[in-house]
């Protein structure tokens, strides 16, 4: 079965969050809840959400500065959630890359058709850049988060995935060092080179890569790393 969908709630009314817990929950998702912004950024790169339901009114931070800080370095689709009605906030919102926008009091229903509607979205969106890496050796289901080499399925810890999923939707780029350090563990972790080059050195060994040949992880030197796409050098 695929892995049930992750709903990052950040909110600081407790009723909130525990009216959209048990209504999401009920639906079979996953839930992680944030009381502030502070806290909501730091799960937002660590729980790897796939929808982040975002209220304005933070006691820390606004919403709405939350949400440019996410659009740095995640496209997490975003649901703002506000007592805030004005149609030109909602327009700036959007134009800042809230996907879609829900006024206090909501009804429950709707709300959920909406969370539904952006996990189609997404998930036609994923489809349609590539969700399978196949090169006839290494197979990467990038929905289900299923690897296997030579049809043996390989382990990875969920942050493994994580790097490896970013740099497989982003063949023949560099992706740096500081953009994984954000995007896996957040915008506070990014001196944390040395903790990444002990994922990647892991990634390679589960993968049975070289460092000095390297078939998939290639480092390019003080800067990042770069997936190679040996489909694109088969015959």
């Amino acid at each position: 079965m695929r892995q049930a969908d992750r709903i990052l709630v950040i909110d600081d009314e407790l009723q909130i969050r525990r009216f959209l817990r048990i209504s999401l929950k009920s639906q079979g998702y996953e839930v992680f809840e944030a009381e502030n912004a502070t806290v909501g950024l730091e799960l937002a790169a660590t729980s790897s959400p796939d929808i982040i339901v975002l209220d304005l009114g933070l006691p820390d931070a606004d919403g709405n500065t939350v949400l440019k800080e996410l659009r740095t370095w995640s496209t997490v689709p975003v649901i703002i959630l506000s007592v805030r009605a004005s149609e030109s906030e909602k327009v700036q919102l959007l134009d800042d890359g809230a996907n879609d926008y829900v006024t206090k009091p909501f009804g429950i229903q709707e709300f959920l058709a909406r969370v539904r509607n952006l996990l189609r979205q997404s998930t036609k969106a994923e489809d349609e850049t590539g969700s399978i890496y196949d090169d006839g050796y290494l197979h990467v289901d990038l929905l289900k988060r299923k690897i296997t080499i030579s049809d043996a399925e390989v382990h990875l810890t969920r942050k493994e995935f994580s790097i490896l999923r970013t740099l497989i939707m982003h063949p023949g780029q560099v992706i740096t060092q500081t953009q994984l350090l954000k995007n896996i563990w957040g915008p506070s972790h990014t001196h944390d080179t040395q903790y990444l080059r002990n994922f990647i050195k892991n990634i390679r060994q589960k993968l049975h890569d070289n460092s000095d040949e390297p078939r998939y992880v290639q480092t390019e030197s003080g800067v990042g790393y770069r997936f190679i796409d040996n489909r694109q050098t088969k015959p």
